[in-house]
């Protein structure tokens, strides 16, 4: 039978806008499917973050290194938001945990598992994600739009932003293929393999699984996945071993000018790419024994990392200099991830966070950057600043209550730095580096494009790591 619809007020939109009323008084919807879909969308979404994050460090190629950070960063934001709606419909346990469908499972393994970074790209940009979106926007239009119209704003939610990373993940595949397309090895039937799995899961939301084929064997899969945990680097990266400019014992010394500083705080921002390579490690590592929550900050820290590492990038384009040019280092990621457990690791990151705090830490990053006269770098300083306070944060909730106190937490972290052997002459003595200064090439060029006369002092700036720490403290 037809619902009679009484006009409303004035002809105002009736149900808040949310929906008409004959659309209203359709009850073909429940609860437990509500929340049947939400699980298996959590279950992917946080699967994919997991993914994301394990790739971070063995990628080579530095672009994919920062995306795969910020769709790790958007991927657990989406995780956090399902978990609460289901939350708030049922009483814990939830069940969030749980592998909600075998071919689900075997879907991620895959994608996790995968051997070439255009099998991955594939199955995360070309299928998983497509078809998380295409479940939300099924939910969008299954949920009943008033009783469930918080799962329609959640799926709403989730749509905008996956729909951005389809975008970007699709370019993704295409340079990335067109370029795998000149070395050996099949990826044409990567695709169809993949979307047969989400068939066999009566697609990502189960809503087909009555007509559902059989899964298919694994494949990637059969052998579980190992994570790679030392930093790889593209072609670009050039003498990455190289310790032999200390830009800290230069940003520090009060005779050298703030402009000549900005080109060293450029240098410290894309550096930072080191920090998700690490950090990729302690989230993997530590997967099962920390919270979610964990997870969630911790994956926030690491795409800021990313976000520094390009801010360094930029800058060195806003003042004409190619950063390929540079030796960017990477011992740090390298020798913690090689040499620490995922604990001490995190004892390090926290110690060195909470060393910023202090007046010679950020805030005088960003003064220096004020004083230079060069906008970009203030603005960087300024959000790099407030970045690294929320990381002391979150070291505070999730590292600092292991221990007694903050002091018994800063002492850990500093005794496990002092046990990273930097091997700056083993490397030297192995033929990786000759730590070769190439400040003084950097600062000529940029100082013909300032247009101004090098500082002799600042031209003739030699000191290296081969005796001390970015924190300035004399190795043992």
């Amino acid at each position: 039978m037809t619902a009679s619809v009484p006009p409303s007020y004035f002809g105002l939109p009736a149900l808040a806008g949310l929906c008409e009323m004959n659309t209203a008084v359709d009850s073909d919807w429940s609860l437990d499917e509500s929340v049947s879909r939400l699980k298996r969308l959590h279950f992917c979404l946080k699967r994919l973050h997991e993914a994301f994050v394990s790739r971070v460090t063995a990628e080579p190629i530095y672009e994919l290194k920062t995306l795969f950070s910020h769709h790790a960063y958007l991927c657990a934001e989406q995780v956090t938001l399902l978990r609460s709606r289901v939350g708030e419909m049922r009483e814990p346990p939830l069940g969030l945990d749980k592998v909600p469908c075998p071919a689900l499972d075997q879907l991620l393994d895959e994608i996790i598992c995968a051997s070439t970074t255009v099998d991955f790209l594939i199955g995360t940009y070309g299928v998983a994600i497509p078809a998380v979106l295409s479940a939300c926007e099924r939910l969008m239009h299954d949920a009943h739009p008033l009783a469930d119209a918080p799962t329609v704003r959640t799926a709403k939610l989730i749509r905008f932003e996956l729909s951005e990373i389809v975008t970007i993940g699709t370019q993704a595949i295409a340079c990335v293929r067109a370029h795998a397309a000149k070395e050996p090895g099949k990826t044409d039937d990567t695709q169809v393999y993949l979307e047969s799995i989400v068939q066999a899961a009566g697609l990502i939301d189960g809503t087909q699984i009555e007509t559902a084929p059989d899964l298919p064997p694994r494949r990637s899969s059969e052998t579980a996945f190992q994570f790679q945990n030392e930093p790889q680097r593209d072609e670009r990266f050039q003498d990455s071993f190289n310790a032999g400019v200390n830009p800290e014992a230069f940003l520090y010394d009060e005779s050298f000018s703030a402009r000549d500083k900005t080109l060293m705080m450029y240098y410290k921002r894309i550096r930072e790419i080191d920090v998700p390579e690490m950090m990729a490690s302690i989230l993997v590592e530590l997967r099962d024994e920390e919270p979610w929550e964990f997870h969630a900050e911790m994956t926030r820290q690491l795409w800021d990392e990313a976000r520094h590492a390009m801010m360094g990038e930029v800058g060195f384009v806003a003042n004409g200099i190619d950063w390929t040019e540079i030796p960017i280092n990477f011992t740090w990621a390298r020798n913690l991830n090689l040499q620490l457990d995922a604990r001490q690791r995190h004892g390090v990151l926290f110690f060195i966070e909470q060393g910023l705090m202090p007046r010679t830490g950020k805030k005088y990053e960003w003064e220096v950057g004020v004083k230079s006269g060069d906008a970009l770098s203030a603005l960087f300083q300024d959000f790099d600043w407030a970045d690294e306070v929320l990381h002391a944060q979150i070291g505070r909730r999730w590292y600092v209550p292991k221990f007694g106190s903050l002091n018994e937490a800063m002492q850990y972290g500093d005794d496990c730095w002092s046990q990273v052997l930097s091997h700056w002459q083993t490397y030297r003595d192995q033929g990786l580096t000759e730590h070769r200064n190439w400040w003084p090439q950097i600062y000529l060029q940029a100082c013909q494009n300032w247009n101004t006369d090098p500082d002799p002092a600042a031209l003739a700036f030699c000191e290296t790591y081969a005796d001390s720490r970015a924190d300035l403290k004399k190795l043992p």
